[in-house]
């Protein structure tokens, strides 16, 4: 049976409610969003810094905090795999928590625990972008264009799309979107009448070139695009195709730090929302780069202190101690943040299949795998297995593959020692044999 990702629209309402927009919660980072991202640096960095304070005293009471004093310069950078040796040291004691985990690029998922402030406050945030372009995200319509599964890969037969909230969001299978499909999407997405688009970038590009063969002409005011990186070319591509603004956002699981581009090319982060720092990262042949490590400030479940994201934003030579700042305030914009590429396999029709990152999401004793397309119709998850896998957790990585994969292509599980790196020395989320279809910068696969 084919796992959904999509709730009933009981459930997802009363979610939205109480949880994402919790009244006891939500309003408080909401004016504080809107506040600081109108008041100069010296608010926002008094703001920042008194906020900080009893974040880190909650941190120092952590397995992981050991007593550290409430001072950010007292804490060491953290990196993922440090957290990910033992999570539950890193968590404090929030009366209500929600259980998460990372997308897993890197091939190893992170376990990760919210409080219902730090989720009420993203919601906020989105709320607060949302807000910039007229829309009012507690009433608007969405069509969602992202990493959901509603039926069988092989189902080709409409509708591809499920509807919740009253009517309000509508839910796309963007693993279905192909040459035989589109013009489908198009229909649904006409009648719906969205007041904006939540969209991969991988999706928005699949869409911008089968409706284009197609000849088929869609509109809508807003784009709103996160998760990947969204090619400059992509960018203008679709704003041109459906008349719309086009908004990006950059955000972690681990909520640490936020930011969103209305320009192509430019960025800000989001004051309030997390204590930035810009530490210096080995420049590349471009110039020098500068890695996100942020401390959230409003998960009082698991206070993730001086957290290091390993994503990077292109830095300027000339950049001060003082420019850093105020990027890392909001002031001052960047140029974007490298390193985001986007992981999908292309099957072999042409459809571009998101969300493999999802594949090992709930499957435990798993250290980490890999995907390696082998020819067009072969796929092989390669498993670095931890204390107690088996058949179960075998059993769990290829169904969660078949709810992706359309029956044309094959999938196997093979368990390793390690996985297989390039030449560089860097182990790719997915690798792709000589003759196996590789997206392009042009949109084609």
């Amino acid at each position: 049976m084919v796992a959904r990702a999509t709730q009933p629209a009981k459930r997802l309402a009363l979610g939205e409610r109480w949880v994402r927009r919790n009244p006891l919660f939500y309003r408080d980072a909401a004016r504080v969003f809107v506040r600081l991202a109108a008041a100069p640096i010296e608010e926002r960095r008094a703001w920042t810094r008194e906020r900080l304070e009893p974040i880190l005293k909650i941190a120092g009471r952590t397995r992981a905090g050991a007593g550290r004093p409430a001072v950010l310069d007292a804490w060491p950078p953290r990196t993922p795999a440090e957290v990910r040796v033992d999570p539950r040291a890193f968590t404090g004691r929030a009366t209500w928590t929600l259980p998460s985990s990372t997308g897993g690029t890197t091939g190893t998922p992170l376990p990760l625990w919210r409080s219902l402030r730090s989720v009420a406050a993203e919601q906020a945030a989105l709320d607060f972008v949302l807000a910039r372009f007229g829309v009012d995200a507690a009433r608007a319509k969405v069509a969602v264009l992202r990493g959901d599964d509603i039926k069988a890969p092989d189902d080709r037969r409409p509708p591809f799309w499920q509807d919740s909230q009253a009517g309000r969001r509508r839910v796309f299978s963007s693993n279905h979107l192909g040459e035989d499909t589109v013009a489908a999407f198009a229909d649904a997405l006409r009648a719906f009448g969205a007041d904006y688009w939540w969209v991969y970038p991988t999706t928005l590009e699949s869409l911008c070139r089968w409706s284009e063969r197609a000849g088929i002409t869609l509109s809508v005011p807003l784009l709103f695009s996160s998760s990947e990186s969204l090619d400059l070319r992509v960018r203008r591509d679709a704003a041109e195709r459906f008349g719309a603004r086009v908004v990006d956002y950059y955000g972690q699981a681990e909520r640490v730090a936020f930011a969103w581009s209305e320009t192509p090319g430019e960025w800000r982060f989001l004051p309030g929302y997390g204590h930035v720092e810009l530490l210096p990262a080995e420049p590349d042949e471009d110039g020098p780069r500068w890695e996100i490590v942020g401390t959230g400030l409003w998960n009082e479940a698991m206070p993730l202190v001086r957290y290091r994201t390993g994503d990077l934003v292109r830095g300027e030579p000339g950049w001060t101690a003082a420019d850093l700042e105020a990027i890392a305030l909001g002031v001052k914009p960047f140029g974007g943040v490298l390193g985001r590429d986007r992981e999908f396999l292309v099957a072999p029709d042409g459809r571009w299949l998101t969300g493999m990152d999802h594949l090992h999401r709930g499957v435990e004793n798993v250290v980490r795998i890999q995907i390696v397309h082998e020819t067009p119709e072969q796929v092989t998850i390669l498993v670095i297995p931890g204390r107690g896998y088996g058949e179960r957790e075998r059993a769990q990585l290829v169904e969660h593959a078949r709810a992706k994969m359309p029956s044309t292509m094959t999938v196997s599980v093979r368990e390793v020692d390690a996985l297989e790196k390039t030449a560089l020395g860097k182990t790719p989320f997915i690798v792709r044999r000589p003759g196996v279809p590789r997206p392009t910068a042009s949109g084609g696969a």
